[in-house]
């Protein structure tokens, strides 16, 4: 399960690294629904929030505007890869301990999901980067916000999907194991009287 949250949220950083960051600390900070490891709460902190949240204006922004689009995303190859580490890494309740020794680290396994969330980010944001510029040629800039907004929208629906994941099988789980229950009942009620 953790492995599917970190998937969705590390694709919603590939394609805006500030969605995932921000909807992380966000939620952390004022639900129970996520609870970040001790070594990610820097997240929810109240200056982390608010300069993740003026980026993400600025993000969302600049690459709505034709050409600029194309900047921010070289800009961004190198951003969008970190933060999909990151909402990896804190989304699959990976710890950040200090490394007093590098190769009892690197056999903890640790490190694991950081790269995975870097890996998946940075494809994800090496495609966009690709794909962009050739929109902007074939329409004239006319599809750089259309395509922008499609990606935002994609990222918080991933967000939340990611986020949601959890949640959705909880219940499910429960109510299966409800209604098997009440089977079992049922069934022991007819046992008993026929």
């Amino acid at each position: 399960m953790e492995l599917l949250t970190g998937l969705g949220l590390a694709t919603a950083a590939g394609l805006n690294a500030y969605i995932p960051l921000l909807a992380l600390g966000l939620r952390s900070r004022f639900t129970d629904l996520i609870t970040l490891p001790p070594g990610w709460a820097w997240l929810e902190n109240g200056w982390v929030l608010t300069i993740v949240a003026g980026l993400l204006v600025i993000e969302v922004i600049a690459d709505k505007i034709p050409a600029l689009d194309s900047v921010n995303d070289t800009v961004q190859t190198f951003v969008r890869p970190t933060a999909g580490g990151i909402v990896f890494g804190s989304g699959t309740a990976a710890q950040t301990p200090a490394v007093t020794d590098p190769g009892a680290f690197a056999q903890s396994g640790q490190w694991i999901p950081v790269v995975l969330g870097v890996l998946v980010a940075l494809a994800v944001s090496l495609t966009k980067s690709a794909a962009r510029p050739a929109a902007n040629v074939a329409t004239a800039g006319v599809a750089a916000p259309v395509l922008s907004t499609v990606e935002d929208g994609l990222s918080i629906g991933l967000v939340f999907l990611a986020i949601l994941i959890p949640i959705v099988v909880l219940v499910v789980v429960v109510a299966l194991a409800w209604l098997g229950f009440r089977i079992l009942r049922r069934r022991k009620r007819r046992a008993a009287t026929g």
